[in-house]
């Protein structure tokens, strides 16, 4: 299968131009996906250079580089400073992150992430653990339902949904998309394609623990970074972007107010390298659809 058709990078040459790379340097893509991003770091590294990729997905694995300069982590990316610690590289020059779900999982039908075929409601991106979205469906109290789809989908009527799901799951099992589907199909707001779109990836965010992932993946790369080094990272919804603007600009996850009359201002982890998040031309939204909502975030590691 060739890479075009598993996943087209997004943002290619931005990221790779953004991330400075040193030829002998250490790099890490935490979402390998189809390798797109990986080839272009690789064609930057010398024969002295590293780099270590990590994909939980079974599929990714299969698609590998074999390469000696390549180690692949067949893990969550949240476990990033364990893998690092493990694998010989505790401090690393680069980490790129896009976290967009690969058109193959989207494409593959029996993985459940497509509204547009009939399979299981599973979602998992790791098939090793067992949580699927069907069985969140099946027991998540309402509260927590309308909660998810309200702040990882922004579904207009997620209360109405949550309480449709609980209500109607009592008598009708939904354990596969069309089941699901047609339950929800009264309360569907909007274009419909929309509609499932934002509810599919409010499950898959909360299925897959994504927000929870990236928090622990920007914290470690503070670790794990070099002074100097540079972390770059792709997001496709508001909820991660403001995350990561979040994190890169004051090293935590709330907002701060910009106050300035503070006497104390600790020093700054990171320098952002973009002021404004990087975003894709028209001609690569023409040729990836998916790109139209990528956002890509830079910055470096200043101690």
């Amino acid at each position: 299968m060739g890479e075009q058709q598993y996943h087209l990078p997004v943002l290619l040459q931005e990221t790779i131009e953004l991330l400075q790379i040193n030829p002998n340097g250490i790099y890490v893509d935490a979402t390998f996906g189809g390798g797109g991003h990986s080839r272009a770091i690789l064609e930057q590294l010398g024969e002295h250079g590293r780099l270590i990729v990590f994909d939980q997905d079974e599929d990714a694995y299969r698609n590998r580089i074999i390469d000696d300069r390549v180690t692949f982590v067949q893990q969550n990316f949240r476990h990033l400073q364990r893998f690092l610690k493990l694998h010989k590289a505790e401090l690393v020059d680069g980490i790129l992150a896009d976290l967009g779900v690969s058109s193959h999982q989207f494409d593959t039908a029996e993985r459940g992430f497509s509204t547009r075929f009939e399979g299981d409601l599973d979602m998992r991106m790791d098939t090793r653990t067992d949580f699927t979205a069907a069985q969140l469906i099946a027991t998540y109290s309402e509260s927590r339902l309308q909660l998810i789809f309200q702040e990882y989908g922004e579904v207009t009527n997620a209360k109405t949904l949550a309480q449709t799901i609980v209500k109607q799951r009592k008598t009708h099992p939904m354990r596969t998309i069309t089941a699901f589907k047609s339950v929800i199909q009264p309360i569907v707001k909007g274009n419909p394609q929309k509609y499932f779109a934002q509810v599919f990836q409010a499950l898959r965010i909360a299925v897959n623990d994504e927000m929870g992932a990236l928090k622990d993946l920007l914290e470690q790369s503070a670790n794990v970074l070099k002074p100097g080094g540079r972390l770059a990272i792709i997001t496709f919804h508001s909820l991660e972007d403001r995350m990561v603007k979040n994190f890169m600009k004051t090293g935590t996850f709330v907002e701060l107010p910009d106050d300035p009359f503070a006497k104390e201002t600790p020093p700054k982890l990171f320098r952002l390298i973009t002021k404004k998040p990087v975003t894709a031309s028209e001609a690569e939204v023409k040729r990836n659809g998916r790109s139209r909502s990528a956002k890509l975030r830079v910055a470096e590691k200043t101690i």
